[in-house]
């Protein structure tokens, strides 16, 4: 799945344009599954003898999988459940959170769900840009057999300079996205109409008759299958996902109208061309073309991997600054890549990880056909997770009471755990890779969570009141009250006084004349308006309370946020040379007892040493800074 966060702007494009562009930030990773699946499917874990009855049972079940599970599920179905236009599982559980009063009990089950398919998600991402570029370059040894030996490291030195590149941005490459895919897509058709034109009869297979059939006649291996069958649809979740970028409307008219047609014609064409030459399973999708045009067509299935690649990794940014915003991970240095597209970040670090990771996949199982063998086990994980999550919305936001409609989404969950199910088998073969990754993010995206809350409580119980600090210090001659304004932030809103308040004070004696103890709030939203970010409150003499809102898709720019506001909306006048900002740099000690197991607690407290500084990550001006330590028994 992709999360690639687009400018407000993109909103405002022509609808030709969304629709360009969804083809081409949507649509790279299940527009490339042909390049595999097939060949998966007969020549597998699980391989299967190359007839016709086999033949016509496989393509039946990947023409109703696609349908069922990307044209019914999330087009029709799961793409109705969007968080101010915007989806994804984190959309799902800011929905799903809306209902705590109601429901108490659903918040903590819900956070638990979108926080494991979210960890899932990174899975996903490393194995979808080693498989998609490896298969990609695989095309050589067809077009060029004496390349044989120089597709691993040509595959390397794709790799390598895609990540390189993620510092500079994808706003240039990104505009040729689009045209690119465009491209992909009819080329996917008329190679696939080409060879169904040989065997026409391959189209009875839309029949759902025969992937019954299919399944009735081989038994459990018929069922083990469909973990080959389901790379079909890996990427569907991303349609979902991308809602808010695009829109609605653009994302289904271009997969009804090329990308859908254009799979199925590409899936059916290599199945004629198994049926007329059983000998073409050792690379079905390069022998659909004709010898002159295989270069050409490994060099844009290059292109169109690249292009995959490049969305699962901006993706994978966009749901860790999601992640960072709701407070399920620590703070880490963020580059905003582009100027007028505000969704466009690095993440240095998660850059150099996911690099590393994609890189000893392909040196480690060399083939797209071992990869494949580790491939899908977490995109169904994902795709059972949302179902059962969209179940919820119905049931709690929607109020649903059809029968029809709840035995509809039954219907989609007993596909879903059939192909988990069916991909179980996988896990010995290299499926247990994206399986433990998941387990540790969620591991360290739960641990962080339960860390900061701990924090928080710690320091709501030993903060000293806002009532008491008043009456205690002002008025004090002990006080000094220098010009300036000192903003000093703090995590609670319930009015206690923020330790780096308390140090300074008690070490400097000094209140300036101006005092701000600044909130920063990340709502269950993808965006704040701007005119509902700011609210500020006169406490005591020269003391101002001041909370900044925003939504978890939004950038945390403290300062642009603060000089946006009105002196009537402060209360203050701001002027960004006159202002210091105060921040506690805190050292995490083990309380007695503790308030996490000892592994957790060591987890989180590395987590919190490695974690970036609030200075770099709510964009504060280096030199107006001072850090105060402070240590936090949990």
């Amino acid at each position: 799945m992709s999360q690639i966060t687009k400018a407000d702007g993109c909103h405002k494009s022509s609808f030709g344009a969304l629709v360009v562009g969804a083809l081409g930030v949507v649509y790279g990773d299940i527009g490339t599954s042909p390049l595999y699946t097939l060949h998966e499917c007969f020549a597998g874990d699980h391989p299967l003898t190359v007839d016709k009855g086999n033949i016509l049972g496989i393509l039946s079940l990947i023409f109703w999988s696609i349908n069922l599970i990307v044209s019914i599920k999330y087009v029709l179905v799961t793409m109705r459940a969007s968080n101010r236009g915007e989806g994804g599982s984190l959309a799902l559980l800011a929905l799903l959170h809306q209902t705590a009063d109601r429901h108490p009990w659903l918040p903590p089950l819900v956070s638990t769900m979108g926080i494991a398919a979210a960890a899932l998600f990174y899975g996903d991402s490393t194995i979808t840009p080693a498989v998609s570029v490896l298969s990609a370059m695989e095309g050589l040894q067809v077009a060029a057999p004496a390349l044989e030996d120089y597709v691993l490291p040509i595959t390397v030195a794709i790799l390598v300079v895609l990540f390189a590149i993620q510092r500079k941005g994808t706003a240039m490459v990104g505009s040729l996205f689009g045209p690119v895919m465009i491209i992909w897509f009819v080329v996917l058709a008329i190679l696939g109409v080409k060879n169904i034109a040989h065997a026409p009869g391959v189209l009875a297979a839309m029949s759902p008759h025969y992937a019954a059939l299919f399944l009735y006649n081989h038994g459990l291996v018929g069922f083990l299958s469909l973990g080959a069958v389901v790379l079909s649809v890996t990427g569907g979740e991303a349609l979902y996902a991308d809602m808010g970028h695009f829109g609605r409307t653009p994302i289904a008219l271009s997969w009804y109208f090329l990308v859908l047609p254009a799979l199925v014609l590409n899936y059916f064409g290599q199945g004629a061309l198994l049926l007329t030459d059983a000998k073409s399973l050792e690379s079905p999708f390069f022998l659909l073309a004709p010898s002159w045009a295989l270069v050409p067509l490994v060099i844009l299935a290059g292109l169109a991997t690249v292009i995959a690649s490049q969305a699962v990794i901006s993706g994978a940014f966009s749901v860790t600054a999601q992640a960072m915003q709701l407070g399920y991970l620590p703070r880490m240095r963020v580059l905003h890549t582009s100027a007028k597209e505000k969704g466009q970040i690095y993440i240095p670090f998660l850059n150099n990880v996911l690099a590393l990771f994609v890189i000893l996949l392909v040196l480690g199982f060399r083939t797209s056909s071992n990869l494949a063998g580790a491939y899908g086990i977490a995109v169904t994980g994902t795709m059972g997770i949302t179902t059962i999550m969209v179940g919820l919305v119905a049931a709690y936001i929607w109020g649903w009471r059809s029968r029809f409609l709840y035995g509809l989404l039954a219907l989609f969950l007993v596909v879903d755990l059939s192909f988990f199910s069916a991909n179980t088998t996988k896990i010995i073969n290299g499926g247990w890779f994206p399986l433990a990754m998941g387990v540790v993010v969620f591991m360290l995206l739960m641990t962080w969570k339960r860390g900061r809350s701990l924090v928080f409580a710690r320091r709501e119980d030993g903060g000293m009141p806002m009532d008491v600090f008043v009456r205690s210090v002002i008025g004090s001659s002990k006080v000094w009250r220098p010009k300036g304004t000192a903003i000093f932030l703090t995590s609670s809103l319930a009015g206690s006084i923020p330790p780096s308040l308390m140090h300074n004070l008690k070490h400097n004696q000094v209140l300036h004349e101006h005092t701000v103890l600044l909130t920063i709030v990340v709502e269950d939203i993808p965006h704040v308006d701007p005119t509902e970010r700011l609210t500020s409150a006169h406490v005591s003499d020269g003391i101002y309370r001041v909370v900044l809102r925003f939504g978890f898709m939004d950038e945390t720019n403290v300062p642009r946020a603060l000089a946006n506001a009105s002196q009537q909306q402060l209360g203050f006048f701001y002027e960004p040379m006159g202002i210091s900002y105060f921040l506690s740099r805190e050292t995490i000690i083990t309380a007695d007892p503790p308030g996490m197991d000892p592994l957790r607690h060591a987890l989180f407290a590395w987590m919190s040493r490695s974690a970036a500084s609030a200075m770099e990550f709510f964009s504060l001006p280096v030199n107006r800074v001072v850090e105060l330590g402070d240590q936090i028994e949990i």
